[in-house]
């Protein structure tokens, strides 16, 4: 919370209790989920968990709403002060560089498997393992298609078909549309930044409108993906390594754009109500800084999932 008191060198908050209750929500939405996940693997009920983990998710959305809330109203009556406004700047650029290590922790995983695992499972190099360990038929090629009996072997899944899905239209043409959508999103959120440098608010509004509906068009086509995946080409969570660095990669993007797009119309609702100033929209500038993130990200799974 911001003080009434000029604090031009260093500033103190305000005591409040926003971080304390929200610290309640989180425990809860993370306790619940992960009984939630051991009830389903014990196949137990998982009501009261289930119950636990939405207490949680609903009380910590409330504190954010509520604290976003006092920090707009704390701007709009001009107690934000530069050093302020720099910790907010700051704070932004730290938590995308966490969200660079997250993705990076996955691209690591990735190529971790293609260039160091699977050649040395096929006896290449210091490490590789010789004989028929695994299997007589097994070949170290990426995606790793060749399944044992499957009688025997549940995972990968029998009806694993990764050959047929990397020529489909939904590992392939599907996946560049999506490229060309986020990409052109990052662009009109530029301009609308630009418009709202401006001071053309219709053009602003407008150009957000546009950029929500991109990002929702997004979610909708690799949702119609997945479905793809899991009903018509055996591609799950189980079917081995592939499935899991695929879903992973991808899973944790998709949820980085729900979030991004739902910032986004955050962001639009604002614009609409007369928010935001030429000089002084840090809040508009981190949604567009965590949306360009996002789409850079994109590309990268683009290139290393889909093409190579």
């Amino acid at each position: 919370m911001a003080s009434e008191s000029s604090h031009s060198v260093y500033y103190v908050p305000e005591q409040t209790k926003y971080p304390f209750f929200a610290s309640i929500g989180l425990f809860l939405m993370v306790f619940g989920l992960g009984a939630l996940l051991n009830n389903i693997s014990a196949g137990e009920s998982a009501t009261v968990s289930t119950w636990i983990a939405l207490a949680g998710f609903f009380l910590l959305s409330f504190i954010i709403f509520q604290w976003f809330a006092t920090v707009i109203r704390e701007n709009h009556a001009g107690l934000n002060n530069d050093q302020l406004k720099r910790s907010y700047v700051w704070g932004m650029v730290w938590f995308i560089f966490s969200e660079v290590m997250f993705f990076a922790a996955f691209f690591g995983a990735l190529f971790y498997v293609r260039q160091l695992a699977v050649p040395w499972l096929g006896g290449e190099g210091d490490k590789g393992i010789t004989g028929e360990v695994l299997w007589p038929e097994f070949q170290a090629a990426w995606p790793l298609i060749a399944n044992p009996d499957p009688a025997a072997y549940t995972n990968p899944h029998e009806g694993l078909n990764v050959k047929e899905w990397s020529l489909s239209f939904f590992a392939g043409y599907l996946p560049f549309w999506n490229t060309v959508i986020l990409i052109t999103s990052s662009y009109t959120l530029h301009i609308a930044h630009h418009a709202l440098k401006e001071e053309n608010r219709q053009k602003l509004i407008r150009w957000m409108f546009v950029t929500v509906a991109l990002g929702i068009i997004f979610l909708g086509l690799q949702a119609l993906e997945y479905v793809e995946a899991y009903g018509h080409y055996g591609i799950t969570l189980d079917s081995g390594i592939y499935g899991s660095t695929f879903f992973l990669l991808t899973g944790f993007h998709g949820f980085h754009v729900t979030l991004g797009t739902f910032i986004l119309i955050v962001m639009l609702l604002r614009c609409m109500k007369g928010h935001f100033k030429p000089n002084d929209h840090f809040g508009f500038e981190a949604a567009a800084w965590y949306w360009h993130f996002v789409d850079v990200v994109w590309v990268g799974l683009f290139i290393f999932v889909y093409l190579i």
